[in-house]
């Protein structure tokens, strides 16, 4: 490059080294274009000094094992410039969590704008997301639920004034599906805070407890979970409680504390590991300005309001609005006070100030004389409404008011196929019991908007959700999909406990077989605690606190059970810690709560109500194979979704399973009738069955049903009174109900519409019936195809049906019928055309049909030289064409007689002209055997007598 340079222009011999094209990465010039050079290419240029360096990052590890589980803890490598990030595994699943803090001053005044973000993406389990544009799109109920975990324990150990915006975020990085990555990424998230600078009083640890055949178990797997009656989440410091959250099946107090005192010291094991991993590569806590209140203002606000809010307090007509109206104008006058004052400082801080000194003045009231905001005992429920079938419309629903605090609860059930599709990464698949919590802003008298899934509503519906799905039972005992909403008409505390409690009322009156009833209340704590050192040193504890009492108050404890144990429970506190042992001792307390309340709702209704109204739901589960299934479903889904279109009813298809969820009786019986016009069901003899008449013949109608198969409906069948025409009973394209009388192995159907209508009362006296026989053509009936061996089988039998039914009981021989009009319109055919051949011998005989009926069978008349007369009894092997053989007549048809040949084999014989009154039934005649219809039926014609 150099000497071409030269060449070129002496000024470019000149240029420093470091500043040539080679020596920057670009190919020459020469090489026809400008790029980059390939790292070979630079290799191989003696002139280039340069090397690239390869980057270190230092991380920093800590390893120790809980429950027989290796956990490793990690920072440094990745996610490096975030406040703090760390990095927990347990096996092959990994979850980072990082925290970061807003810089310059706080953004709010009164609270701290803490934001906790989890998420579980796919690529966690090598999966690409079944979205439509293949990302992860707005967080699941799962994911929120997680994030509360996380920051409910957290939360109370920022510093006091402490209002910067901090932000959390936990991703699952990888998941093997076997652990529960959600408590993983709480304590990643308190080794995180521990590395920042971000002011925290942690560490904490956070722990699962399962009990599998009564033994605990500490981090067990989700098989183990799926086994266990308990699963209980505990958050702690060293020596306090943080945050507790449980999902039982009916455990004891007892059993419970015991879980609950084993969960405590193994939680601890988180902090250890924490603090040394802090002290290599944590930061020094940063300064932050912390938004205290002054003594000065709040000695001034003390001495101007406490006297007015105490009078407020000491009143207890006051309800929810008129207190808090009273309280308002207290405010309002303090802060005229202030405004003459020109005190702006105070004016900043007046709203927390004054909360400030409400909150004194109540926790000194309870604590002294153990009063309360309402003037209840310390152990009081407060009144008490039930009402279960408020909409008897529905499903199920009942009302459920504790105080001011109102639910409205409502039951639907769907088909199983409605279940909830939950995309976790551990987990069940599917959810078929929900549980949808609501809360509108008229519940507390305030103008709000509704959005998209809510924290709060998301959290306390799962609690309501969890304490009820241990009494239900299971999906093989009850396969429906169950959905259960509450709507709040109105809030003053514990909402989600009035939830539990109206919640299963509704199951109960939706006829839901659960096993009990669930009640919950909370239970509330107010403490006074030593200013130097932080301990307790007096306390109270509160049953069923109203929602001031839990915004002034210490803890909302909330418990939900039946009144053998408890099914769910949830502790959120707002102080840095409360001792285990005021926490065992507050369940004693809600157990008393609890059966009184169970105690109203069972007096209102103490069994699942009988469902058997009009608008009860109904649900069948039918078996069918795979391949009438897709006929049912239909390409894209278009036959289903018709017949849900036109019924309401609700399908799922499985595995040789059909359920059919439909709103009522009638409903169901809709949808059946057009599954089973589509696919068919199970033919029986005395089944009814619904068809449409597809066409109409002199002696009956065909008939289309049971997934479309034909049936005869013969004219002696369409009523016990004597039909002259078909036409004036049934037309083409009428729905009737008919029943079926027969059935042969080729699968010929006869049916009947007689069988469906009242006997006449004289024929029900007498107890005669006339045997209602269909003939296979115009002419008769015959019992056999003559060309089929008695050892053959029929490719078209039917099932569920006896082979050999007939509706004569003498003939052990199945009867055939013909399946649809067209083989009759050719029987019609074959036998005009047979009667025409014989038409020439017949009129050689001269005797009238009477004569041959009443003349005896001639003793000496014997058959011709080509003709046989059989003395054997007949056969379907022995009768050949020119057979001659002694028959009766065994019914008399419009068109042509049923002859009896004996053993059960029946002939037929066409009428020439209108002869039938010539014949009577039981009138024995010399026959002969002239031919074979197409379907192996003899046709006779008659021998004249000499």
């Amino acid at each position: 490059m150099a000497s071409m340079a030269s060449k070129a222009h002496p000024l470019f011999s000149a240029i420093p080294h470091f500043l040539t094209w080679r020596s920057l990465g670009f190919r020459t010039v020469c090489c026809g274009r400008m790029g980059f050079a390939s790292q070979s290419q630079q290799q191989l240029d003696p002139s280039d000094t340069t090397v690239a360096r390869s980057k270190v990052l230092e991380s920093f590890k800590e390893e120790f094992e809980i429950g027989s589980r290796l956990i490793t803890l990690e920072t440094g490598k990745i996610a490096r410039f975030a406040n703090g990030a760390a990095v927990l595994g347990m096996e092959e699943t990994k979850v980072l969590s990082t925290v970061t803090a807003a810089k310059g001053d706080a953004v709010s005044s009164d609270f701290l704008p803490l934001t906790v973000d989890y998420q579980e993406k796919q690529f966690a389990q090598g999966v690409i997301p079944s979205t439509f544009m293949r990302r992860e799109g707005a967080p699941k109920e799962r994911e929120l639920l997680c994030g509360r975990i996380i920051d409910r324990p957290i939360r109370p150990l920022f510093p006091a004034g402490f209002y910067h915006e901090v932000q959390v975020m936990a991703s699952v990085l990888s998941s093997d599906g076997k652990q529960d990555p959600g408590v993983m990424a709480a304590n990643a998230t308190s080794a995180a805070l521990m590395l920042s600078d971000i002011p925290w009083g942690g560490p904490i640890g956070v722990i699962r407890i399962g009990r599998v055949d009564g033994q605990f178990v500490v981090n067990p797997t989700m098989d183990e979970l799926n086994l266990s009656d308990l699963n209980l989440v505990y958050a702690c410091t060293r020596e306090k409680t943080l945050m507790i959250d449980v999902q039982a099946r009916e455990i004891t107090e007892k059993d419970l504390e015991a879980g609950l005192r084993l969960a405590h010291p193994e939680a601890v094991k988180f902090l250890e590991p924490q603090i040394r991993l802090a002290a290599k590569a944590g930061k020094l806590k940063k300064e932050y300005k912390l938004s205290m209140l002054s003594e000065s203002t709040m000695e001034k606000v003390t001495k101007l309001a406490e006297a007015p809010i105490e009078a407020v307090f000491t009143d207890h007509s006051y309800g929810k609005f008129e207190r808090g109206e009273a309280l308002d104008n207290i405010t309002k006058d303090v802060k005229k006070v202030f405004e003459e004052e020109c005190d702006e400082e105070g004016l900043k801080v007046l709203p927390k100030a004054v909360d400030s000194v409400r909150k004194k003045v109540v926790r000194r009231r309870i604590i002294a004389e153990g009063l309360r905001v309402d003037g209840r005992r310390l152990d009081e429920v407060r009144p008490l409404y039930c009402e279960s079938r408020y909409l008897p419309i529905l499903h199920g629903s009942s009302i459920f008011s504790r105080g001011d605090t109102q639910v409205l609860c409502t039951v639907t059930l769907g088909a199983p196929g409605e279940a909830q599709r939950l995309d976790s990464l551990v987990g069940p698949p599917t959810k078929r019991f929900m549980l949808h919590y609501s809360f509108p802003p008229f519940s507390i008298n305030e103008v709000g908007k509704r959005g998209g899934l809510n924290r709060r509503e998301v959290g306390h519906g799962t609690l309501a959700e969890k304490a009820l799905l241990a009494v239900l039972p299971s999906e093989d005992e009850f396969p429906y999909t169950v959905r259960v909403t509450s709507e709040v008409m109105a809030s003053d505390g514990s909402t989600s406990m009035a939830t539990v409690c109206g919640g299963s009322m509704a199951l109960m009156d939706a006829g839901i077989p659960i096993n009990a009833h669930v009640a919950g209340v909370s239970v509330g704590l107010v403490s006074e605690t030593d200013p130097t050192t932080g301990a307790i040193i007096d306390y109270r504890i509160l049953t069923d606190i109203l929602g001031l009492e839990d915004h002034l108050g210490d803890m909302d404890f909330k418990i939900a059970g039946t009144r053998k144990g408890i099914t769910a429970i949830q502790l959120d506190i707002k102080p840095a810690g409360i001792p285990l042992d005021i926490i065992c001792e507050s369940l004693e307390h809600a157990r008393k709560g609890r059966l009184q309340i169970l105690e109203h709702m069972e007096r209102e209704i103490n069994a699942p109500r009988i469902k058997d109204d009009e608008n009860s739901p109904r649900l069948v589960i039918l078996k069918y194979t795979n391949d009438a299934l897709r006929r049912l479903i239909g390409p894209l889904g278009a036959s289903k979704k018709k017949i849900e279109e036109e019924t309401g009813a609700r399908i799922s298809v499985g595995d040789g399973t059909l359920t059919i969820l439909a709103k009522n009786q009638a409903v169901m019986e809709k949808v059946q009738e057009k599954v089973d016009f589509t696919l068919g069901r199970e033919i029986e003899i005395g089944g009814m069955y619904k068809g449409v008449v597809t066409s109409v013949k002199e002696y009956g109608a065909f008939v289309e049903f049971n997934g479309g198969q034909q049936g005869l409906l013969h004219i002696s069948e369409l009523s016990h009174d004597p039909v002259s025409r078909v036409s004036d009973v049934v037309s083409v394209g009428q729905r009737i109900s008919l029943v079926c009388i027969g059935q042969d192995v080729r699968g010929n159907i006869k049916l009947s519409l007689k069988a469906t209508m009242p006997r006449p009362k004289a024929e029900a006296q007498n107890g005669n019936s006339v045997p209602s026989l269909d003939p296979v053509s115009p002419v008769g009936e015959v019992s056999k195809t003559l060309h089929e061996t008695p050892n053959s089988t029929s490719n078209t039998s039917p099932v569920g049906i006896s082979v050999g039914s007939e509706v004569n009981s003498t003939s052990s021989v199945p009867s055939i019928l013909i399946r649809s009009a067209e083989d009759c319109d050719e029987e019609e055919k074959k036998s005009a055309d047979m009667n025409v051949k014989l038409k020439d011998t017949r009129k050689s005989n001269a005797n009238s049909r009477s004569e041959r009926k009443l003349k005896p069978l001639a003793q000496n008349g014997g058959p011709s030289n080509n003709e046989v007369e059989v003395k054997s009894p007949i056969t379907a092997r022995n009768l050949k064409l020119g057979v001659r053989v002694r028959a009766k007549v065994y019914q008399i048809r419009a068109r042509g007689l049923v002859l009896d040949l004996g053993e059960g084999l029946r002939g037929m014989y066409k009428f020439e002209g209108d002869n039938r009154s010539n014949f009577e039934v039981g009138d024995e005649l010399h026959v002969q055997c002239s031919s074979f219809s197409t379907r192996g039926i003899p046709v006779m014609s008659l021998v004249d007598n000499e």
